[in-house]
């Protein structure tokens, strides 16, 4: 089921969304080798209190009852982790890719976004692992324009994924966004069971999802480490992650987590 948001609505998110990537571009100057995920995750927090603005990860509940909630304003992902890595004392090094996944609510209203670097030089195959996935974001947000239905971006996001050798992790999805960070419908990165049953979902004006394709080397398959948190491939190979706050105009697509002169992450 759709949530539609006017134009004014979104107008609210654009503010969340564009705090979001400005903490982003915090986060882009820090990346080097030596700077710990923990000092990662205290610049944005500083960033989001000085702009009064609540972090959306920060004590969110697990799925599993009893479970902790998540510690920290960011989810830092390095390597083989795939989503919900938990900040620490661990330092990047040359040749590692983090993948950075933050939100805030601004006057009410989310934003969400992540995206992954690569830490110095890295290999050919983990770059175009990389570029992969954030292309396939690009993919899926020009196609909202120009498709009736999610199922039809979804296969087509599949597609491309494979085509490059690479799998796609269907354990997670993107989620509509609006007034909480998770909201109706759930949007997945392929065709899912879910899709086939009738949660596929019309592409329409007013519509705001969160599109995050996670993207593995190898197998599509992950497991969840003992910190409960942070998700792994089972492979151990590297795995890479970008998402925007995208909203369905009546002029089309448009990326409310993107800069001030629309650039991305």
């Amino acid at each position: 089921m759709e949530i539609l948001r006017s134009p004014r609505e979104i107008a609210q998110m654009r503010k969340a969304g564009l705090l979001v990537w400005q903490a982003h571009q915090v986060v882009a100057a820090m990346l080097h080798p030596g700077v710990t995920t923990a000092e990662i995750n205290a610049a944005v927090a500083k960033f989001f209190a000085e702009h009064h603005a609540q972090p959306l990860f920060k004590d969110f509940p697990h799925a599993d009852a009893g479970g902790p909630p998540f510690p920290a304003v960011t989810c830092i992902s390095i390597n083989e982790e795939v989503v919900h890595g938990i900040p620490s004392s661990r330092r990047l090094v040359e040749g590692n890719i983090v993948s950075i996944d933050t939100g805030c609510k601004l006057h009410g209203w989310c934003g969400d976004a992540a995206v992954t670097h690569a830490v110095g030089r890295v290999s050919r195959d983990v770059r175009r692992l990389v570029d992969t996935t954030r292309r396939v974001l690009e993919l899926a947000i020009e196609l909202m324009g120009k498709r009736s239905r999610w199922s039809e971006v979804a296969a087509e996001m599949q597609a491309f994924v494979k085509r490059n050798g690479f799998s796609v992790v269907e354990s997670f999805v993107g989620h509509g966004i609006g007034r909480e960070m998770h909201e109706d419908p759930q949007v997945p990165n392929f065709v899912s069971s879910q899709l086939r049953r009738g949660g596929d979902f019309r592409l329409v004006p007013g519509l705001v999802i969160a599109i995050e394709p996670m993207v593995n080397m190898g197998t599509k398959w992950v497991h969840t480490l003992p910190d409960r948190w942070t998700q792994s491939t089972n492979d151990g190979r590297p795995s890479a992650h970008f998402e925007h706050t995208v909203a369905l105009t009546g002029s089309g697509p448009v990326v409310l987590s993107a800069g001030p002169n629309g650039e991305g992450l």
